[in-house]
């Protein structure tokens, strides 16, 4: 279920996706206070990182009070870009502080950014922080429909907030057949899922009574063939497409602790 392109637009505070299934994903858009609060976080990190590194190396003789200085500022350079990189792209888009703050940056397509988009919006920090305390990229986001300073207008990517959503119990316990929920295999595949694909499966079960009949099956068709050739998920002959989903809704509650990340989604009429 790879990620496609999808038409964006921005209302104000709001980022919204409409995916080729004709779900629509608003993605509410962090606040530069929250944003600030986050960075405070990682900065502190970074500093006692750099601290710690330095305290270190010192210690064992590996630098010289002399080269002190210099090292120092080289230590700081590769720590405050490369942390920044490093964990947006291995933590899909999240630093410590954005974690602890509920943020997220994600493409403006709405899926989560990679290793080009974490380096092209961190490597424009020094720009955005000038003259002091992130005046340039604060004053970019102010102007920005999408709150985007000029990282992220560059690497195409905006901060978004997150909260956790307990799953009904109707998703995490599903009526009827249920033998796939103790298969292995299926459970395997099932973790393949990507975030954004993750969400759209519950998307689909939260809201699949508010859809109309046809709708409704277009929806569960469309997303029971997505699995079956994007994670080689058979469907047994006598599940229906709507069925196949909710299984995959349930496996994925019961692996997230039965809480998800929300977003505000919708069927949007075609």
């Amino acid at each position: 279920m790879s990620p496609r392109p999808a038409p964006t637009r921005s209302l104000d505070g709001v980022h919204t996706v409409l995916t080729p299934e004709y779900v629509e994903f608003n993605f509410v858009l962090a606040g530069l206070y929250s944003r600030f609060l986050a960075w405070l976080v990682d900065t502190v990190i970074v500093v006692f990182g750099a601290i710690a590194v330095l305290s270190a190396l010192q210690g064992i003789g590996a630098v010289s009070q002399g080269f002190l200085s210099a090292f120092a500022a080289v230590i700081w350079f590769l720590l405050d870009w490369g942390y920044g990189i490093a964990l947006e792209a291995a933590w899909s888009g999240q630093t410590v502080g954005k974690r602890l703050l509920s943020l997220r940056v994600i493409q403006e397509s709405g899926v989560r950014i990679g290793f080009y988009h974490a380096v092209l919006r961190n490597l424009v920090r020094p720009l955005d922080r000038l003259p002091a305390m992130y005046l340039v990229g604060g004053l970019a986001a102010l102007g920005s429909r999408s709150r985007q300073r000029l990282g992220d207008l560059l690497a195409g990517t905006l901060v978004v907030r997150e909260r956790r959503l307990t799953v009904p119990a109707d998703i995490t316990r599903p009526a009827g057949e249920t033998a796939l929920l103790q298969d292995a295999l299926f459970l395997s595949r099932v973790k393949r899922l990507s975030p954004e694909e993750r969400e759209l499966v519950f998307s689909a079960a939260l809201r699949r009574e508010e859809l109309g009949m046809e709708a409704r099956l277009s929806l569960f068709a469309a997303l029971a063939k997505r699995l079956e050739e994007e994670v080689d998920l058979a469907k047994p002959a006598h599940l229906s497409d709507e069925k196949l989903v909710l299984l995959v809704a349930a496996a994925l509650a019961r692996s997230e602790g039965g809480s998800v990340v929300r977003r505000d989604v919708h069927r949007r009429a075609v």
